[in-house]
């Protein structure tokens, strides 16, 4: 037996059977070079490819929606970067330059953008080259006449072990037969790793090599919880992780069992559990965990590509999400970019600390064009259904003030246009900055909710960077100093009759659930798995306990102090 550990991406234990999926070798690509007459017939070669392309995505969205009624958010991005006008000029410019043959003009196009996408800090462009993969390998298995095996023709229960899986392969594959997903690329926050997240696929990546170490038929356990992914495993170590599926199965179950049941302490105290969700993919999954409505609903991910951000585009993503809920409400951020996500197709100046410059509500601020746009496509989505806005990063009165009068703008355009709109939305604040914090009596005067988002809120209070190594450590949710800003957030907030969300990593840590509760948080919003062991934890307490905890964490000194008032409080 051999065990590995990767990243885990998505929670589950599976044993079962290795399936080998590799990559379409590009290595040997033909590169010769063509005469200046010929450039002609290379780029109607291209644009047949392009075409060809873009019917097969057409195809995949057709059986996609028809057999498991999932969005086609990925093949939708995929489509309009097919369409990139800046992709199209460069493979023109190098073929009439280069005078090289089609196939290895995409391949050096592509792979230049490939490299600088990946060698950027920011994780958001990094996850970015494996979409121009996915759109290469397409392009190139068309010119060259390959045919690549599909996932979807599976027809025994597997674990697929590949380097690389594609975003547009995840998407189709056939989700019945695809037990496990054991990758040698891949981050937990990349297309591929949110579906398997979706899709309740236990998933471990970042395991270089793999496909070298694992042959099809061999025997797997993959935990996706703790990353590890044994190979060939003895008998006994087969029965012991046997007896663990069972135990999470019959934890899960009884977690699944209080889905339609209140998140209400057992002396009565109620508030809602509502999930986060960044791609329409996850509506399934959300409804499934019985979630509330949805607190935080990221739309980042239709800016990413050049066009995409269409009003209505945005109208049709916004609306199904919508739609899905029903009656339940959803709040949309808006567009919270800068810092570590950057829109490829803005340009900008760069900013030699973009975590304190152009993002959140500055960068919407700075591109009322594009705020409005956003702005009317939720206004016209908002007839579906209970919308409710808030606006990420705001730091002062004028910000918010700013950010309201641009949504009556947008409301009067539609007007203009005879566009409908609901007129019972709901507009809040996110709280992610100390300054927000000091101010929040202020804010509340123009705010009809507030949203804590812990991650920037511990960021910016604690001057720490989360991803960098060196002082990652320090970043701690139950800080005194976190500690007193949620409370005094929430205590004005109160004061002035609006409730609080939290829509950060916090809400969702079972750890936390107690503390938040005696802080008088009134809604939590989480990955939809969070959901489950969340409700549980507050349906086994009762409120005055609660406040107990919190009251005496509020008094701790050091997170020592709290992390210990905290085991005691369990105990």
């Amino acid at each position: 037996m051999k065990k590995l550990t990767g990243i885990p991406v998505s929670k589950g234990i599976v044993i079962g059977k290795a399936f080998l999926f590799l990559d379409t070798d590009f290595a040997e690509i033909p590169r010769f070079r063509i005469e200046k007459k010929q450039t002609a017939e290379e780029w109607a070669r291209f644009l047949a490819a392009v075409n060809e392309a873009r019917e097969n995505i057409g195809s995949l969205q057709h059986v996609q929606k028809s057999v498991t009624g999932e969005e086609d958010g990925i093949l939708n991005t995929h489509l309009l970067m097919l369409e990139d006008t800046d992709f199209h000029e460069q493979i023109k410019r190098r073929l009439e330059t280069g005078l090289q043959n089609i196939e290895c003009v995409v391949w050096d196009v592509a792979a230049e953008f490939s490299r600088k996408l990946a060698a950027s800090p920011v994780s958001y462009l990094r996850e970015r080259a494996a979409d121009i993969a996915d759109i290469t390998g397409r392009l190139l298995n068309i010119l060259l006449n390959i045919k690549k095996p599909s996932l979807a023709d599976l027809t025994e229960d597997v674990i697929i072990v590949t380097r690389d899986l594609l975003p547009s392969e995840a998407v189709t594959m056939n989700k019945r037969r695809v037990k496990a997903l054991v990758m040698g690329a891949g981050s937990q926050t990349s297309h591929t790793a949110i579906l398997a997240k979706a899709f309740e696929i236990p998933a471990v990546f970042g395991l270089p090599g793999i496909t070298s170490e694992v042959t099809s038929g061999d025997t797997l356990i993959v935990d996706g919880g703790t990353g590890e992914v044994l190979i060939k495993p003895a008998a006994k170590t087969i029965e012991k992780y046997q007896v663990l599926i069972v135990k999470a199965h019959e934890k899960k179950d009884k977690q699944e069992a209080l889905r339609d049941l209140p998140a209400e302490t057992a002396d009565g105290y109620r508030v809602a559990l509502n999930a986060n969700i960044e791609f329409p993919e996850e509506m399934e999954q959300v409804l499934r965990y019985g979630a509330e409505g949805i607190g935080l609903y990221r739309t980042e991910f239709l800016f990413l590509n050049a066009g995409y951000a269409e009003e209505d585009e945005q109208f049709r993503a916004y609306s199904h999400v919508i739609k899905a809920m029903g009656n339940k409400p959803v709040t949309i951020r808006t567009i919270d970019v800068g810092g570590d996500k950057i829109l490829p197709n803005l340009r900008s100046v760069e900013e030699k600390n973009p975590l304190l410059g152009l993002r959140g509500i500055r960068f919407s601020l700075a591109h009322p064009d594009l705020f409005k746009v956003q702005l009317r496509a939720i206004l016209r989505a908002s007839v579906f259904g209970v919308v409710k806005i808030m606006f990420p990063m705001i730091s002062g009165f004028t910000e918010l003030e700013t950010a309201l009068s641009i949504l009556e703008e947008a409301k009067r355009e539609c007007r203009d246009k005879g566009a409908a709109f609901s007129e019972r939305i709901e507009v809040g604040s996110m709280i992610e900055i100390p300054a927000a914090v000091v101010i929040a009596d202020i804010l509340a005067e123009k705010s009809e909710f507030f949203s804590i988002g812990t991650n920037d809120l511990i960021q910016y209070s604690l001057a720490v960077d989360r991803n960098n190594e060196q002082v990652g450590y320090l970043s701690q949710p139950f800080h005194p100093v976190v500690l007193r800003l949620i409370k005094k957030t929430i205590d004005e907030a109160h004061a002035a009759g609006i409730k609080v969300a939290m829509c950060g990593e916090l809400a969702g840590n079972p750890k936390a659930t107690a503390v938040l509760l005696g802080l008088g948080l009134d809604e939590f919003s989480m990955s939809a798995p969070q959901i489950p062991p969340v409700k549980q934890i507050i349906r086994r307490t009762n409120i005055e306990k609660c406040r107990v905890l919190a009251r005496n964490l509020l008094m701790c000194k050091t997170v020592r102090d709290a992390e210990a008032a905290l085991k005691e409080g369990d105990g």
